[in-house]
C-alpha cells in the first residue's frame, strides 16, 4: 500500500459554516473523518502545518512550504503528497511548488469550494481522488497536479475561473490532462515542458498591472516609484497597451527592470503582431518579455524566482519562452 502525505494549509476545506452562514476556520480540522476512510485506498500520515485562509498566503510561506515537503519527502520514504489549500490563490502555490521541486514523486494540491458542513460540500471527495492521483504510479514525473471535481490539471495551466461554481478549476486553451473515475485514474497526456529553479528564497519584488482603456503612464510610474525589481503586464490581446503607458514602460527597461508582457485573455499568447504605438512589435523592439501562454499571476511569482538568478534579458526571454 502506498505511504501518502496529507499535509493541511487551510482554506474552505477545512473550515464550517456557522448558524449565521459566515464561513469561517476551524479549530479542529472537519477533514480527519474523511482521511479515516482512506485506510483501503493508502497508508496515510497528516501534517496539520498550517490553518490560513488562502488570500493570507504570501510567496515567502509558499518557499516554506515546498522546503517542508522535501523534509518530509526526505524523512518519511513517501509515495506521494496531498497538500489541501484554500481555492483564492491555489493555482499560485501549485505553480511556485512545480517551479522549486525538482523530483519525479507526485504532488497533488487540492481544495474545496464549499466548507465541510455546507449541504454538498465537494472537499471529502476532492481530498479521496487527490489521494487516488497521488497513490497513482501514472502521476509519477508530471509535476504538481491539481485535482478537484475529478479532474486532474497541471499546476502551469489550471486557473479559477468561477468565483463559486465547484467545477471552478480549469486550463483554458488545454484542457485536463487526467479524469479521476470510479474505475481508476486516467491520464491523457504528459506535460512536454518541466522547469526547476532550486532558490531558497524570494526576495525580489515585482508587481502586476492590468490594462485598461485609456490607460495612462500615471500608476506604472507610481508602482516604478516603490523600487520594484520587475513587473508584469497583463496587456490587451495579443499583447498591446495604451500608448500612454510607453514612456513610463521604455524608462524602466531603461533602468534594468524587466518588463515581462502577458495576455490578459484566458487563451491565446501574446505576439509582436501590431506595429502602431504600443503594439507588440514595438514592445518586443524596446525590449519587453514575452511570455509563453502564462496567466498574470503566475508569470509574477517565476519572474521572482528567476530574478534570484539571472537579470539578464536575454536569459529571462529564452526561460519566458517555454
Amino acid at each position: 500500500m502506498k505511504k501518502i502525505l496529507i499535509l493541511h494549509t487551510g482554506g474552505t476545506i477545512a473550515m464550517q459554516e456557522n448558524e449565521q452562514g459566515a464561513v469561517q476556520p476551524n479549530l479542529i480540522n472537519p477533514l480527519y473523518s474523511t482521511i479515516e476512510s482512506l485506510s483501503t485506498l493508502a497508508s496515510v500520515i497528516v501534517d496539520d502545518y498550517l490553518n490560513i485562509p488562502s488570500p493570507h498566503m504570501t510567496p515567502s510561506l509558499m518557499i516554506d512550504l515546498a522546503e517542508r515537503l522535501k523534509e518530509r519527502a526526505s524523512s518519511d520514504q513517501l509515495d506521494g503528497i496531498v497538500v489541501t489549500h484554500g481555492t483564492d490563490t491555489l493555482e499560485e502555490t501549485a505553480y511556485l511548488l512545480d517551479l522549486l521541486l525538482d523530483w519525479d514523486l507526485p504532488v497533488v494540491v487540492t481544495g474545496a469550494m464549499r466548507s465541510s458542513n455546507e449541504l454538498g460540500a465537494d472537499g471529502p471527495h476532492n481530498l479521496i481522488s487527490a489521494v487516488r492521483v497521488a497513490s497513482s504510479d501514472s502521476a509519477c514525473g508530471k509535476g504538481v497536479l491539481v485535482v478537484l471535481n475529478d479532474e486532474i490539471h497541471t499546476a502551469k495551466n489550471v486557473t479559477k475561473t468561477h468565483s463559486s461554481n465547484i467545477a471552478t478549476f480549469q486550463s483554458p486553451q488545454y484542457g485536463p490532462i487526467g479524469i479521476v473515475t470510479k474505475r481508476g485514474v486516467f491520464f491523457h497526456h504528459t506535460p512536454s515542458v518541466r522547469e526547476c529553479y532550486p532558490v531558497k528564497k524570494l526576495s525580489k519584488k515585482v508587481a502586476l498591472l492590468k490594462t485598461y482603456a485609456g490607460m495612462d503612464d500615471t500608476i506604472i510610474e507610481a508602482v516604478a516609484n516603490t523600487d520594484i525589481d520587475g513587473l508584469i503586464i497583463e496587456a490587451f490581446g495579443q499583447g498591446n497597451v495604451p500608448p500612454q503607458v510607453m514612456e513610463a514602460l521604455t524608462k524602466l527597461i531603461e533602468r534594468k527592470i524587466p518588463v515581462v508582457l502577458v495576455s490578459r485573455c484566458f487563451s491565446g499568447v501574446v505576439q509582436d503582431t501590431y506595429a502602431y504605438e504600443g503594439g507588440g512589435r514595438i514592445l518586443k523592439e524596446r525590449g519587453v518579455i514575452f511570455t509563453n501562454g502564462l496567466n498574470g499571476q503566475k508569470a509574477r511569482l517565476k519572474l521572482m524566482v528567476v530574478l534570484e538568478q539571472t537579470t539578464d534579458k536575454y536569459t529571462l526571454q529564452e526561460i519566458f519562452y517555454k
